[in-house]
């Protein structure tokens, strides 16, 4: 860890905070989600760097330490799609190896559409390719305490987060969020109110690990985090049948509650993803859950480095 270096790259006005190592010719680029920040990706970084390559890992705008913009209330998931395509710019990158989780998983995806050219091939991990039209993610079929649900609705999250402080906060998501159950809530709870005081973390995740994501979020809060995916469409785009013609790996825990969400592992099962990423390998580890890359790093880690050895750029 000790070997990553850090630094502030302008992207478009932005200083964006900046995680690097390895000084390999091919780059690879990680994606974060949420309550996620860079440092989800340290056993990555660490593995991906010793076997080549030159791995980045960012904080994406009004994250961690990244600067916030103007009006974090009008940004939109294709904000960081263009974001990461400058940010390659900025860096002097002409094309590079992308890997995402959670929603940089759709990012990562649709970076591949809009900038087909900086992409040579996309590996996500817990969540497949989503249409920007027809999601098959069926929302309107979802319990109305779902947590996506009570987060998209203005006020109602900071309301909830705001009877805690933000270690606290992150403690009880990481909890929640490594569960194989998708978290939703009573009539009368908050997504808060489903913590259990007595749970501890996850073996995988130290007290170390809380302190670090702790400190980042008590800089940038949660501001843009829940603007940027919970309240703004996943796209404002005019993309017809989207297609990623890269290659792409797709790593599933199914154990994962995303892939309990109505619909999603029959679409991704069936091979319906297919349809928009016609090159794609499914691997499940049925032991994982959301958190895949800190779970089983090591795991994670040979099935990243098998795919990319196999990719050219």
């Amino acid at each position: 860890m000790e070997n990553i270096k850090h630094s502030n790259v302008e992207v478009k006005g932005l200083k964006l905070h900046v995680a690097e190592i390895g000084s390999g010719e091919k780059t690879v680029i990680f994606l974060h989600g949420f309550p996620e920040i860079w440092y989800t990706w340290r056993h990555q970084l660490i593995a991906v760097a010793d076997a080549g390559y030159r791995a980045i890992a960012y904080d994406f705008r009004g994250y961690g330490l990244s600067e916030h913009p103007k009006e974090p209330e009008k940004a939109s998931l294709m904000d960081l799609v263009h974001e990461v395509k400058d940010l390659l710019d900025s860096l002097e990158i002409s094309k590079a190896f992308i890997i995402g989780k959670d929603f940089g998983a759709i990012i990562a995806y649709l970076v591949a559409v809009v900038y087909p050219e900086k992409v040579a091939s996309v590996i996500t991990l817990g969540v497949p390719f989503i249409n920007p039209g027809a999601s098959p993610v069926k929302n309107d079929v979802l319990p109305k305490g779902f947590y996506i649900t009570r987060w998209q609705e203005p006020g109602r999250a900071e309301a909830d987060f705001g009877r805690f402080d933000v270690k606290s906060i992150i403690r009880n998501i990481y909890i929640l969020f490594s569960k194989s159950e998708v978290p939703v809530a009573g009539d009368d709870q908050e997504i808060m109110d489903l913590f259990n005081p007595s749970t501890p973390l996850p073996p995988w995740f130290s007290e170390e690990d809380l302190n670090v994501y702790a400190s980042l979020y008590e800089k940038s809060g949660f501001r843009f985090a829940l603007q940027v995916p919970y309240r703004s469409p996943t796209v404002e785009s005019d993309l017809i049948d989207p297609k990623v013609n890269v290659p792409a790996l797709l790593v599933m825990g199914e154990e994962d509650y995303f892939f309990k969400f109505p619909g999603m592992e029959e679409y991704i099962r069936s091979g319906a993803v297919k349809h928009f990423v016609p090159d794609l390998e499914t691997i499940y580890i049925p032991e994982g859950r959301h958190f895949l890359g800190e779970q089983f790093p090591e795991k994670v880690n040979k099935l990243i480095i098998e795919f990319l050895e196999k990719q050219s750029i």
